[in-house]
């Protein structure tokens, strides 16, 4: 009975079998009905010509008590098997085929005698009380000359009719047993032949259901279930097509979320960090496994956890900027942005994406700060010729060598400026991209450019008493380069040398080289510079000590003129100093051949 065990089949069969149940039971109890109604009126029908036949055949002057009557009784008895009373008009019984008359008591009262004295006939169905048994009777009146003489009733036992009903009724039950039973396999049969594809077509749905979606359903039954199955596979081919767009579209939002430079978070209207990227994770310390207990508390910033909360209740974007030191104490600058992130099992969350603009920052402080230094650079020659000229004027030239030595001084400050222009055109030259395409780049001798501008700046050094010493340049050194550009890089970093060495110092340049790279150090054993100065160094402008370097002709623009021509030509600039101890620049390019 497995294919009993399934719901649909169960009630399938269970409406079957109380249809069929109801219509045995109906035509059953219409039959017993109709043999029961058929049987009654055969029984009165027989009574009541019976009954005639009586009247017929007894003479008038029975209606009396007499031996001759009882006989004829007797007679009559014998060849109908009928229970047969005469009375008289007056109820009285004259004879009775079933006990003497004298021990029966006057029937004028019975109802089928009361219905025959107002019609033809009068029956009733009662137990009789001398037979204990069912009996039909019918009485018939009998009238001479319209006058009434006396009244013959007929009488037969309805135990054989019953007997016959029983019988009936068993057969019927008999019979709608087994029919329940022959119906009970045929429905389950049935049944099971139209619950089959469904259990098949539900393991197949199961099984698409669980992840198979490659799975596919085969029934042909030319039926409607053909039209399921097809109906079925293409949501199926579907289904799979969508999941492959989202699992591609999640995985792409993935590699996006893995791979961006913001960082992003997810925070529930408590506060707490839902989920997080790998940049938020690494730049917030967050620990992935545990992002549920990290509160936006932990950035330490009250005004986002503040905005957060506002996005959250009031359902729209904000943007904020906030400013946070790092563990490792550096300043960074975000810019935020919060929106309303789809609710996820009622919950309200909030999407925080943060984009780091510390570079952004840095750059507008320095280009305001480069404002600020390139306009005092030129403000300061510019309030010395501009006085040194006015006490020009307001002397007449009177006195010559005051004249003579105010037109040096101004002469030395336009010399500054014209230099201090003069980085600054060359710069923003360089910068432009075209122009740096039309430069040509051929092999330079990097040893023998350090030769000749060491050469170039020994008068400058002995000056001041410094010994400059040139050294590994016996060997040529290529790279490539423009001769110029490469001549100004050396120079720049022997003249900064000079400049900040004291009287008595030695400055080093040492050229060498791999068989991949050309290198170049110029050392000195000068001032130094400060470890917090020292990343700053390259800055346009930017000078460590800023009345010494004015004093000694410097503009802030060398060191970083230098630099953006190393990285011009492939190279490198690393920088290293001591404050006492001196500083010493290192150079590495790339080596090509002649």
């Amino acid at each position: 009975m497995f294919m009993f065990r399934s719901k649909i089949t169960r009630r399938l069969v269970t409406s079957f079998l109380l249809i069929i149940f109801a219509s045995f039971a109906l035509l059953g109890a219409f039959l017993l009905h109709y043999f029961h109604d058929y049987t009654l009126e055969n029984e009165r029908t027989a009574l009541i010509r019976n009954a005639k036949i009586i009247e017929v055949a007894l003479e008038p002057t029975f209606y009396v008590r007499s031996d001759a009557l009882d006989d004829t009784l007797e007679r009559l008895h014998n060849e109908t098997g009928l229970r047969i009373t005469v009375m008289d008009a007056e109820g009285n019984v004259l004879g009775d085929t079933a006990q003497t008359a004298d021990r029966l008591d006057n029937h004028f009262a019975r109802e089928e005698v009361q219905a025959a004295l107002t019609s033809d006939y009068g029956v009733a169905v009662r137990e009789s009380a001398t037979l204990h048994e069912n009996l039909m009777y019918v009485a018939v009146p009998i009238r001479h000359d319209g006058q009434l003489t006396g009244i013959i009733r007929t009488a037969n036992s309805l135990s054989p009719m019953e007997h016959s009903y029983h019988t009936i009724f068993q057969v019927i039950i008999w019979g709608l047993f087994l029919a329940l039973s022959i119906s009970f396999l045929i429905s389950v049969w049935l049944a099971h032949r139209q619950v089959r594809p469904i259990m098949l077509l539900s393991q197949d749905a199961m099984a698409i259901a669980a992840g198979n979606l490659d799975k596919r359903l085969r029934w042909h039954s030319g039926d409607e279930f053909d039209t399921l199955v097809q109906t079925i596979n293409h949501l199926t081919e579907n289904l799979a097509k969508k999941i492959q767009e989202s699992q591609a579209e999640a995985h792409k939002l993935a590699l996006t979320l893995d791979n961006i430079d913001n960082a992003i978070m997810l925070i529930d209207a408590r506060g707490n960090i839902v989920d997080a990227n790998p940049q938020a994770e690494a730049i917030f310390h967050l620990s992935p496994g545990c992002l549920q207990r990290h509160s936006i508390h932990v950035i330490g910033n009250a005004q986002l956890s503040e905005t957060a909360q506002v996005v959250s209740r009031e359902d729209r974007s904000q943007t904020i900027t906030f400013h946070t030191d790092r563990d490792d104490g550096e300043h960074y600058t975000f810019q935020v942005f919060l929106a309303p992130f789809p609710e996820e099992n009622d919950q309200k969350l909030v999407l925080a994406v943060f984009h780091d603009i510390s570079m952004l920052q840095e750059i507008n402080d320095r280009q305001a700060e480069f404002v600020s230094n390139a306009a005092h650079e030129l403000a300061t020659p510019l309030t010395s010729i501009s006085g040194f000229a006015e006490t020009l004027l307001d002397d007449d030239f009177k006195d010559p060598d005051a004249s003579h030595h105010f037109a040096g001084i101004i002469y030395r400050e336009a010399q500054r400026m014209s230099r201090l222009m003069k980085s600054l055109l060359q710069l923003a030259r360089l910068s432009d991209e075209t122009c740096r395409k039309q430069l040509v780049q051929v092999p330079v001798d990097l040893a023998a450019v350090a030769r000749q501008e060491g050469q170039a700046l020994l008068d400058a050094a002995e000056a001041k008493n410094q010994q400059l010493i040139i050294e590994g340049t016996e060997n040529p050194l290529f790279m490539l380069a423009t001769p110029e550009l490469c001549g100004q890089i050396v120079h720049n970093l022997i003249e900064n040398a000079i400049k900040y060495t004291p009287e008595g110092g030695t400055i080093t340049v040492r050229a060498a080289g791999t068989d991949a790279s050309v290198n170049l150090c110029v050392e000195d054993n000068g001032i130094g510079i400060a470890a917090a100065d020292l990343p700053r160094i390259f800055d346009r402008f930017y000078r460590v000590d800023k009345a010494r370097a004015r004093k000694s002709g410097g503009n802030g623009i060398g060191l970083s003129l230098v630099k953006f021509l190393v990285e011009l030509f492939g190279g490198q600039i690393k920088a290293e100093s001591e404050v006492g101890r001196g500083t010493r620049f290192t150079l590495t390019f790339p080596r090509c051949q002649q």
